[in-house]
C-alpha cells in the first residue's frame, strides 16, 4: 500500500536535491579559477600600484564571479590601470586583459561568456618619464613647490596637479582668492621619455574679507554665529582664516553641516562676500552606559546635552553616574556633574563656561561627601596647542579610621596641551604632552601650596608605518608647599590600575599614616612618578597584539629616597580595531613591589595611551 503522504516527502527530497546540485553547477559554472597579474620589469611598487587599481581583484577579493560583473569591471580596469600607471610617470604602457584568453576589450558587453576561469593582466609599463620643463609661473612670494616638480624628476602625473594647488593656494593665502589656471601647456615626448609642463596662472586682484551672510539658521542667533566664527571682515583675503572660520562654527557641536564659500562677484572696490550655510542639529542628546567587572561589581552613567540653550551655542550638560554597586572591596559611589560652557567668549577662540559637581565616594580608608563649583576658560591657539585657566572653590567632608576631615580651598588651575599624534585614539607618531599648574590657598585646617602635574607620551613607527610602533609614556606629579594631612585628599596621587601601573590593584600603592589614636590606612602620596613603554605590533588589517611594561613610585617628601615606594607590572594585549579606535584587551601581573599578587585584566577603547 503507498503512502501518500510519504511520497509527498519523497517528492520534496528529490526536488530540494535537484535544487542544490543546480546551486552547486551554477556555483561551478560561475566560478573564477584563477586572477594573474602579472608587471613587466618586476617593480614590486609598480605591481601594488596595478594591484590596489584593479577592479577584477577587488571582486576577486569579495568572492564576487559572476560573468557579467568580471566583464564589466574587466573592461574598466583598461583606464584606471592606466591611470595608476601615469600616476607613476609611465605614459608608454601597454595593458592587456584576456579572459580565458580572448581579449576584454573585443567582448561585447552583451555578449558575456557564462562561466570565466582564467583572467591574466599583463602590462608593460615601459620606461618612466621625467621631467624637462618643470614650470609654474607666477609664483607668490615664498611659495616652495614640491620636490617631486623639478627638471629631471619622474614626472608623475599628481607632482603636477600638486604644483598648480600649492601655487594657487599660496595666491589665496596672500588675498588674491580668484588666482587660477590661465593656461597650461603639458607636452609627452615619448621618444626622449621626456614631460614638458609649464603652467601659467592668473593671480587676479588682491582681495579683501566682505559681508559673513547667514543661511540656514533656525534657533542659533546670527550675531553669534558671525561671534564665533571670526571672520575678519575688512582684512585681507586669506585661505587658513577663511577655513579657520569654518572649523570654529564646527567645534562647537551645534551645527550638524557647515560650509563657507565665497560670492562669484567682487563688491567694489576690492571685497569679496562670504556665505555661511549651516543645518543645526537637534538641540538634545541622550546617552546611557553601564560595565561589571568581577572585583567592582556594576557600574551605571548617564549623561544629557542641550545644544545651544539660550540661542548663542550655549552647552548646558549634566552627567551622572553610579559605581561598585555589589562590589565587595568598598561601598557604592556615585556623583553629579552640571557644566554649562558658551563659546567665542573674550575671543573666537575662547570658551567659557561654569562647573558645579557633587560627588559621594565610600572607599577602603575613607568615605566623603564633596563639592565643586568653578568658573573655567580654554583658549585654542591652534589644532595642535591649547590653554586653560580656572577658578574654582571645593568642598570636602569625609571620614577616616583617624576620624573627620574638612578641607576647604580656593584654587587657580591652569595648564597647556600640545597634541601632534597623528591619530589620538591609536597613534602611530607624534607626541602628546599635557603639563598642568594648580595653586590653592586653603581655609581652616586645610593647607596652602601648589600641585603640578605632567604627561608625555612619545611614539615612532619602526619599519612600514603602523606595522612596529614602539609607544613611551612619562608621568610625573608633585605637590609643594602643603602638609601631606592638610592637602585634600583629592589631590592626593596614588599608584596601580590600569591608568598607571598594570597588573598592579586599582591606587594600591600610596602612603601609610595614622591620625590622633586611630589605626594607620593608606591615603595618597605627595610626589608621583611613572612610566610605561609598549610594543605594539599589526598582525592583520584588524588584529594587534602589544607587549608592556608599567612602573610608578609614590614619595612622601620626594619622587625617590627612603620615604618612597615603587611597584611594577608587565604583561601582553590584545587590540581589535573597530574603525573607532581599537578595543583593548591587556592581562597583566606584579613583577616587583608587595602592594598585588595574581592576573589583573583590563578591558576598554582605545590604546592605553
Amino acid at each position: 500500500m503507498f503512502d501518500v503522504s510519504a511520497g509527498r516527502n519523497l517528492l520534496r527530497a528529490k526536488g530540494a536535491a535537484v535544487a542544490v546540485l543546480l546551486a552547486l553547477a551554477a556555483s561551478s559554472a560561475q566560478a573564477l579559477d584563477r586572477l594573474d597579474i602579472v608587471v613587466a620589469g618586476g617593480s614590486k611598487d609598480l605591481q601594488q600600484a596595478v594591484e590596489g587599481a584593479s577592479q577584477l581583484r577587488t571582486l576577486q577579493s569579495e568572492g564576487q564571479t559572476d560573468p557579467q560583473d568580471l566583464l564589466a569591471a574587466a573592461r574598466a580596469d583598461y583606464a584606471r590601470i592606466l591611470s595608476a600607471m601615469y600616476a607613476k610617470g609611465h605614459y608608454s604602457v601597454d595593458i592587456r586583459i584576456l579572459i580565458d584568453g580572448r581579449e576584454a576589450a573585443a567582448i561585447p558587453v552583451l555578449e558575456a561568456p557564462r562561466a570565466i576561469s582564467v583572467i591574466r593582466i599583463a602590462v608593460d609599463p615601459g620606461d618612466p618619464f621625467r621631467f624637462g620643463l618643470a614650470r609654474v609661473q607666477p609664483l607668490a612670494r615664498g611659495t616652495e613647490l614640491p620636490k617631486e616638480f623639478h627638471t629631471g624628476a619622474v614626472a608623475e602625473s599628481g607632482a603636477v596637479a600638486s604644483a598648480v594647488d600649492v601655487a594657487i593656494k599660496s595666491w589665496r593665502e596672500a588675498g588674491y582668492a580668484k588666482s587660477k589656471v590661465a593656461s597650461q601647456d603639458v607636452v609627452a615626448d615619448h621618444a626622449a621619455r621626456r614631460l614638458d609642463a609649464d603652467i601659467a596662472l592668473a593671480p587676479g586682484p588682491r582681495l579683501r574679507f566682505g559681508h559673513l551672510e547667514i543661511v540656514g539658521e533656525d534657533r542659533m542667533r546670527e550675531r553669534r554665529i558671525r561671534k564665533i566664527a571670526g571672520l575678519p571682515e575688512g582684512d585681507t583675503f586669506s585661505e587658513s582664516e577663511l577655513r579657520l572660520a569654518e572649523t570654529r562654527l564646527r567645534r562647537t557641536g551645534i551645527f550638524a553641516s557647515v560650509a563657507l564659500t565665497e560670492d562669484e562677484r567682487i563688491t567694489a572696490p576690492d571685497l569679496l562676500g562670504i556665505t555661511a550655510t549651516v543645518v543645526e542639529q537637534k538641540p538634545r542628546r541622550y546617552s546611557f552606559g553601564a560595565e561589571i567587572a568581577s572585583l567592582d561589581g556594576v557600574s551605571l552613567s548617564a549623561s544629557w546635552l542641550h545644544r545651544n540653550l539660550l540661542g548663542g551655542g550655549e552647552r548646558l550638560g549634566i552627567k551622572a553616574g553610579v559605581t561598585n554597586i555589589g562590589s565587595g572591596q568598598s561601598g557604592v559611589d556615585y556623583g553629579l556633574d552640571i557644566t554649562l560652557d558658551r563659546p567665542a567668549t573674550l575671543s573666537p577662540d575662547t570658551t567659557a563656561g561654569l562647573v558645579l559637581g557633587y560627588s559621594h565616594e565610600d572607599e577602603i580608608d575613607y568615605n566623603l561627601d564633596s563639592v565643586t563649583f568653578g568658573l573655567k576658560f580654554s583658549h585654542i591657539f591652534s589644532e595642535t596647542l591649547t590653554a586653560h585657566a580656572g577658578l574654582t572653590y571645593d568642598y570636602l567632608d569625609g571620614r577616616d579610621p583617624g576620624g573627620s576631615f574638612h578641607f576647604r580651598n580656593l584654587s587657580l588651575p591652569f595648564g597647556v596641551t600640545w597634541d601632534k599624534r597623528d591619530v589620538a585614539n591609536n597613534p602611530t607618531k607624534g607626541f602628546y604632552l599635557d603639563a598642568t599648574a594648580k595653586p590653592f590657598a586653603g581655609f581652616g585646617t586645610t593647607g596652602s601650596g601648589l600641585r603640578t602635574t605632567v604627561d608625555g607620551r612619545a611614539f615612532r613607527s619602526l619599519g612600514e608605518p603602523g606595522k612596529f610602533v614602539v609607544a613611551a609614556r612619562v608621568q610625573a606629579g608633585a605637590i609643594f608647599g602643603s602638609d601631606l594631612l592638610e592637602t585634600p585628599r583629592d589631590d592626593l596621587f596614588f599608584s596601580g590600575g590600569g591608568g598607571t601601573v598594570r597588573g598592579q590593584p586599582y591606587r594600591s600603592l600610596g602612603i601609610a599614616v595614622t591620625r590622633g589614636f586611630g589605626p594607620q590606612f593608606l591615603i595618597g602620596g605627595k610626589y608621583f612618578l611613572a612610566g610605561s613603554l609598549e610594543l605594539r605590533a599589526k598582525v592583520s588589517d584588524k588584529i594587534g597584539v602589544v607587549g608592556f611594561v608599567d612602573w610608578g613610585s609614590i614619595g612622601l617628601d620626594s619622587f625617590t629616597g627612603a620615604t618612597a615606594e615603587s611597584h611594577a607590572g608587565a604583561g601582553l594585549g590584545l587590540r581589535y580595531d573597530t574603525g573607532l579606535g581599537p578595543i583593548r584587551l591587556d592581562v597583566a601581573a606584579p613583577i616587583s613591589g608587595t602592594t598585588g599578587e595574581g592576573v589583573q585584566i583590563y578591558v576598554g577603547l582605545g590604546q592605553s595611551f
